[in-house]
């Protein structure tokens, strides 16, 4: 089993271990994630706990090649996402362990295609929720400059055709997100791994 985390950049351009844009929610803190510095991210505490947002780079270290990682880089449109990606790359550079970086942004993956070739890259797909990349995953000829090793398909979104077509082609195919048990066993046959947390989490 392993591990999803996502990725948001500090203002000193430090890819952090943090989902939202706007600290509230996490942390109670009022203010954007990309304002902070990688040093003022460690004296916030998310919300109950003492634990703080942690640098990729300690993420990592901790994780230490025990278990799959699943990096999303987040964007949103306007956004210097290959500023983004370039950091998590670097950041990237020396660990072993099995990973994989994926994002609803086609321009991330067209990023790593061009300048970490390596990496195993997935594009995050939604044709319901509305993040500002709703249904661009089918846009002609998305899929060709994206060049994705795996499509991550939001489960409400689950069967579709194209998903079908990639799987018959032998491409693997994720869902996200799986929160309960009834989710996890509507996925069964449609995909080849889940996103799971909570109750979905077998």
């Amino acid at each position: 089993m392993g591990i999803e985390c996502d990725i948001q950049r500090s203002r000193d351009n430090e890819p952090m271990v943090f989902h939202d844009w706007e600290l509230a929610r996490l942390t109670g803190q009022e203010g954007e994630t990309g304002a902070l510095k990688m040093g003022e991210f460690a004296q916030l505490r998310l919300l109950g706990t003492q634990e703080h947002p942690v640098p990729l780079v300690e993420f990592l270290a901790i994780i230490g090649g025990q278990v799959p990682l699943l990096i999303e880089v987040k964007s949103k449109p306007g956004y210097e996402v290959d500023l983004t990606c370039e950091c998590v790359s670097a950041a990237l550079a020396r660990y072993a362990g099995d990973h994989a970086v994926m994002s609803f942004d086609p321009r991330a993956l067209q990023w790593f295609a061009e300048y970490d070739p390596q990496k195993t890259r997935g594009l995050v797909c939604t044709d319901t929720l509305d993040l500002g990349f709703l249904g661009v995953w089918r846009q002609p000829g998305a899929l060709e400059k994206a060049q994705p090793d795996f499509l991550a398909m939001d489960i409400r979104d689950l069967p579709n055709a194209l998903c079908e077509t990639w799987r018959a082609a032998k491409r693997p195919l994720l869902s996200w997100t799986i929160r309960s048990k009834e989710l996890r066993e509507r996925s069964r046959g449609l995909i080849d791994a889940p996103i799971a947390e909570g109750e979905g989490i077998a």
